[in-house]
């Protein structure tokens, strides 16, 4: 067991990063990218943690989530804070992450691209479908359309294939 003033980061880090994301339980927050950095401070443990977007109902479970397991591991007053910059992007997603998406039915996004946070004027795209079509990832048909513009989170979209007719989702790219 080990005691709160004890600051064993790598078994925290290995214990956070374990931790699924509520709304894509296939995926750890490590797979999302969205665990930012695990470190001691005065003894304990410090988690970081950066939201896919600010308004993410989420966050609030998932920091509750990490001080739980942390406090079952011997983690005495681990503290989970937030950092929003840098903002948080869907490149951060890591290989595995996007493998766990596609295995589960869900299309990983696309590269956001190369600067996610630009700077100037920002062009808006207000019509639904996405920049590029979305692969099926049942059959792999790069035939789809997107139905919604927000699936069962703000960070998905609904989609439908045209060649296996299937609906699946798909998390945009951010």
């Amino acid at each position: 067991m080990v005691t709160g003033m004890t600051a064993d980061v790598p078994a925290a880090r290995q214990i956070a990063a374990a931790v699924a994301d509520p709304e894509l339980p296939m995926l750890t927050v490590a797979d999302l990218g969205i665990l930012r950095d695990v470190a001691a401070e005065d003894g304990h443990i410090v988690v970081t943690i950066t939201p896919t977007y600010s308004g993410c109902p989420a966050l609030r479970e998932i920091a509750r989530d990490l001080q739980h397991r942390l406090t079952q591991a011997g983690f005495a007053g681990a503290t989970v804070r937030t950092r929003i910059a840098p903002a948080w992007t869907s490149d951060w997603i890591t290989p595995e992450g996007r493998r766990k998406l596609q295995a589960a039915g869900i299309a990983p996004p696309r590269p956001a691209g190369p600067d996610p946070a630009p700077r100037g004027p920002v062009p808006l795209n207000l019509t639904m479908a996405p920049r590029d079509q979305v692969a099926c990832p049942q059959c792999g048909s790069p035939d789809t359309v997107q139905t919604a513009a927000f699936g069962a989170t703000a960070c998905k979209a609904l989609m439908r294939c045209r060649t296996c007719h299937e609906p699946f989702e798909y998390v945009k790219e951010f």
